[in-house]
This record gives structure tokens, sequence and C-alpha cells, in this order.
């Protein structure tokens, strides 16, 4: 059986691309990425924080520095250059990644939302605690960190944590 110039041309075109899917594959598997393991940092590192939101508690960028807004029954309270340092907390951090604990979303210990300068819906963080140990779950990436008693009280300082 004999092909014709227009049927070999699509023969080589269809085995050029098998051939760039194998080979792409295998460089995929020879360097995996370091995202599964290690630490990760929470937010890319040109995110522009917008605003803050915990349970009782945002902090809005106005200009330059930062401003409180609380419910009437909240009681933290904290100057500009205090939310400065939270915020810059949150967005320095880099915390190690680990498997899912298995808690279900009702088990929560609180909530930190971010509006970003990027994105239309904010960016949310849920605060676990399983037998002394704390985690973070990033909603929107599905990632689940852990991270220390002193870590979970510095980024959610607003919340009383026990």
């Amino acid at each position: 059986m004999r092909l014709s110039r227009k049927a070999w041309n699509n023969v080589v075109i269809f085995s050029m691309l098998i051939m760039i899917f194998f080979l792409n594959g295998i460089h995929q598997k020879m360097n995996p990425s370091n995202e599964e393991t290690g630490s990760m940092p929470l937010f890319e590192q040109q995110s522009f924080v917008l605003a803050l939101g915990f349970p009782g508690y945002k902090i809005e960028r106005i200009g330059t520095s930062w401003r409180l807004s609380a419910d009437a029954e909240a009681t933290w309270q904290a100057p500009p250059a205090t939310l400065d340092a939270l915020v810059t907390r949150w967005q320095e951090s880099e915390l190690a990644l680990t498997d899912s604990p298995g808690l279900p979303a009702s088990a929560a210990l609180s909530v930190a939302q971010f509006w970003l300068a990027s994105s239309e819906l904010p960016v949310s963080y849920q605060l676990y605690r399983q037998q002394q140990r704390y985690y973070l779950f990033a909603r929107q990436s599905q990632r689940w960190f852990s991270l220390s008693k002193t870590q979970a009280q510095q980024l959610f300082a607003p919340i009383e944590l026990k």
C-alpha cells in the first residue's frame, strides 16, 4: 500500500506530536515540581493586598496605611504600624505543606479572607487545630499547611487562640 504525499505529511505531523507529548511526560517525571514537598509561600510575591478580614474585624488599605474596622463586641485594637506588620507577616510567610489531616470544614477555629488587587473574589484561609497541632487550609488551591502555635497566633492576631 502506497501513501500519497499528503498522507505522509499527516503521518509525520502526528508522529511529531506523539513524540512531543512523550518527551514532555518524561521531563515531568525526571523533574517533579517542588510544590509537592517542603515549604511554600501563602501568596505570590507580586500580590497586592487591599483588605484582610477576620471574624469581627476588617483591615483595609487606606492609601499607604491601614485602618481597622471592628464589630461592637470586638476588643482587639492595633495602631496602623501593627496592622501593616500583620499584613506583611501574611505576605512573607512560608509554611510547610502537609497532607490533609481529614478535618471537617465545620471544625475551623477561624478564617482569614484577603481581597487582592488581582482577583475579584477573596482568597480564603481556614485555621484548624488537631491534637495541639495547627493547620491552615488554602481554599482556592486546596492545600494544607502545618504551622506552630506561635505562627498561628501571629497570623491570627485579632483572634484569641487557646
